[in-house]
């Protein structure tokens, strides 16, 4: 095999390293008490360090959204299969405005992600009772820098029918003034089950449909991320750029449509980029800091997102493929 560092993407756009704002901690100022429901329930997002570019090859989608927000009354909501990326875009959003690439009006922007469950029920002040995400609506009613993302929107409207709390009701008077801006997520499914016949959901939200990736984009994601998985692993990946494009290409192959264990229910990218974390997984359960032809071989052979007889089909054509580097390892096949 000839080792070429050339690969059909640009390492360099790729590996670069975040530019992290300083931006101050949100503090609310409602009712003059310095008590935040952001701060509380939510995660910022746009505080979160990223290693690697979370949206790879997404930047049709960002820009769809970045377009949707600016527009006065209108928020967004991205619909596709489990397992495509769709957080991931949103945490793409957040590694722009980090990089300051970003139209002047989100520039300052702060992305909370919030879990709808935690805002279930009161919040009891001092012996005063005050709704949850009434508090909320409350804090960042009007204030134009910051966006909610919600994730599993559909939920907003099952717990109004189940009689748990109205949240889209209560967030109505804001999305139609564009005093709230709301980022949302579902699945396809969901979407066209619990939102789709919602007229008033529809005319405040604005669908972006997230396709998953093909196996080309793919590889281009997994490889791209590389860097990610060696720091939170402490495992490094010893061998050329070339190399890794091939692995991952193996990969993603091995992942494709109709080789996936049906219930699994994951895709493009996030199916492939579990069997290559789980690479590293296993050479640092062997006390490694780097990943060997070894430690791919017991991903591979271990694999659970794919049918066994894909397995089986699989390990041949990896050993054919990888003959070199598992000769040269001594790496025992069983």
């Amino acid at each position: 095999m000839n080792n070429n560092d050339n690969l059909d993407f640009e390492p360099n756009n790729i590996y670069e390293e975040p530019i992290i704002n300083d931006i101050e901690p949100f503090v609310s100022d409602v009712n003059n008490t310095h008590f935040s429901m952001l701060n509380r329930y939510g995660e910022n997002l746009t505080k979160k360090r990223y290693i690697t570019n979370p949206a790879i090859a997404r930047d049709e989608e960002i820009n769809k959204m970045i377009l949707i927000l600016l527009s006065p009354e209108k928020s967004v909501v991205l619909t596709g299969k489990a397992g495509i990326g769709k957080t991931s875009i949103v945490e793409g959003l957040n590694y722009r405005i980090q990089r300051k690439e970003v139209p002047n009006a989100l520039m300052n922007t702060q992305i909370f992600k919030i879990n709808t469950s935690s805002l279930l029920g009161t919040y009891n002040d001092e012996g005063n009772e005050e709704s949850k995400l009434q508090l909320l609506i409350n804090e960042i009613m009007g204030k134009k820098d910051i966006i909610l993302f919600i994730d599993e929107i559909h939920s907003l409207v099952t717990a109004s029918k189940n009689g748990e709390v109205d949240f889209l009701n209560m967030l109505k008077p804001g999305l139609d003034r564009g005093d709230i801006k709301v980022i949302g997520a579902t699945t396809t499914k969901e979407f066209e089950e619990y939102l789709l016949k919602d007229k008033a959901f529809l005319r405040r939200f604005e669908r972006i449909e997230v396709d998953e990736p093909n196996q080309e984009t793919t590889t281009k994601i997994v490889c791209g991320t590389l860097r990610k998985i060696e720091e939170t692993t402490g495992v490094k990946w010893p061998y050329t750029n070339y190399l890794l494009e091939q692995v991952v290409k193996f990969l993603v192959n091995m992942t494709s449509e109709y080789k996936r264990v049906y219930e699994n229910g994951s895709r493009y990218p996030d199916v492939t980029l579990a069997l290559f974390s789980k690479c590293f997984t296993y050479a640092k359960f062997e006390n490694s800091d780097k990943v060997t032809f070894k430690h791919i071989y017991q991903a591979i052979k271990n694999c659970s997102s794919v049918y066994p007889d894909v397995i089986k089909k699989e390990i041949p054509v990896f050993i054919e493929t990888f003959k070199e580097y598992l000769d040269n390892e001594k790496v025992e096949i069983n």
